[in-house]
């Protein structure tokens, strides 16, 4: 639930918020000190396995939860694992979207050692696993293959460039349905890709994304587990470099003069949450466009696939310079979301199938880098 400087001011007095940024000047305009550093390092390890991880850490995930863990097995091997404190329980019961984040990391993982010679050998879930649930059994088993012709992929070229905009787009702005078709070209592992710029088809989309953020934020159990991720300020973000972050000089304001606390955002009655709330509806409400995939069943592996293909469209969003923005609250499956989960499948697949993801797209501003933990944190046996 991130609020932009224009929305914020604007709701709680842009006068004062602005006078006191200006007072305070260093003390709220320094960003954080080592959030993103591991966009600076990737790529810059001796051991090749190191140099791909690193450039896969990178990739998106569930609320940034970033919830790889990695081990290195001798001197060819990563075993993946899953980060089982770093789960989403409320919005994501069956664990599907992290599989998903999963997923990404290992197609990231797959394009870094390709730019390096390698060819990597993927085996999922190597002594299995379970349809409702994660464990402590590994994801995958990756073994890095020296093949100095390895094919490498054009789509690499944009991850340090990728984002997810999390800002309204500009609504006098259209997208080609041109855009569509380049972004379904990147799906390569069998998902059914779906898009639609048409407004008959968008304006339905919208209202029905922003009913599904309406229903997760009234929820308390599903609110509040976004609220505990918020990281407000950059002391916080610096300390935990995942979840929700909230940096800037408008926020550290905020943060300093105790109007932004987690308790006031999980409160439907104060004004944080209802800014809150303006905020992410206004994301909603500017969608250009929309993007989804959709796989024939929902397996472990297929939701694995559905992740290397996301990765892949939103990088083949990034290279077409549009903004892509994860919206896919009504794919949840807590007992609150059923209505708009049905309404969706039945509007995007009524022949069957499970919809994996959705995106709004369109055109915005520049956005920022998300903060990430460093390598040496994701890795079991450093």
């Amino acid at each position: 639930m991130k609020l932009t400087r224009r929305r914020t001011l604007a709701l709680i007095g842009g006068g004062s918020i602005i006078a006191a940024t200006a007072s305070l000047g260093y003390a709220v305009t320094r960003p954080p000190q080592t959030a993103y550093q591991p966009w600076k390092d990737a790529g810059s390890y001796r051991d090749a396995r190191m140099r791909a991880l690193s450039w896969a850490l990178l990739a998106p995930s569930p609320h940034n939860r970033q919830p790889w863990l990695a081990r290195l097995e001798g001197d060819d091997t990563v075993v993946l694992h899953v980060d089982l404190e770093r789960l989403l329980p409320q919005t994501d019961p069956y664990h599907r979207q992290i599989l998903i984040g999963m997923g990404c990391f290992l197609e990231l993982l797959r394009m870094a050692a390709a730019e390096d010679g390698y060819r990597v050998e993927v085996e999922l879930f190597p002594i299995g696993s379970d349809a409702t649930r994660l464990d402590d059994r590994p994801v995958a088993r990756v073994v890095f293959i020296p093949q100095p012709q390895e094919v490498t992929d054009p789509f690499f070229a944009h991850v340090l460039a990728r984002r997810s905009d999390k800002t309204p787009f500009d609504i006098d702005r259209p997208v080609s349905r041109d855009v569509i078709a380049q972004l379904e070209a990147a799906v390569s592992t069998g998902m059914r890709f779906g898009g639609a710029v048409d407004p008959s088809v968008v304006q339905p989309l919208r209202e029905l994304t922003r009913e599904a953020l309406r229903i997760e934020a009234e929820t308390p159990h599903t609110h509040h587990e976004s609220v505990d991720l918020f990281r407000i300020g950059r002391a916080e973000i610096d300390a935990n470099p995942d979840g929700i972050s909230f940096g800037g000089p408008v926020f550290e304001t905020l943060r300093m003069a105790r109007l932004f606390t987690r308790d006031a955002a999980a409160d439907p009655s104060h004004f944080i949450f209802r800014s809150g709330m303006d905020a992410v509806f206004a994301n909603s409400d500017s969608a250009m466009g929309f993007v989804w995939l959709i796989s024939d069943d929902n397996t472990r592996a297929t939701q694995i696939a559905a992740g290397a293909d996301w990765l892949r469209v939103n990088l083949a969003a990034t290279a077409a310079g549009v903004g892509f923005h994860p919206l896919s609250q009504a794919l949840q499956e807590f007992p609150e979301m059923a209505g708009p989960y049905a309404t969706l499948h039945s509007t995007l697949t009524p022949e069957g199938g499970r919809v994996q993801m959705l995106a709004r797209i369109g055109y915005g501003s520049q956005r920022g880098l998300s903060p990430r933990w460093p390598l040496d944190d994701r890795i079991m046996n450093v």
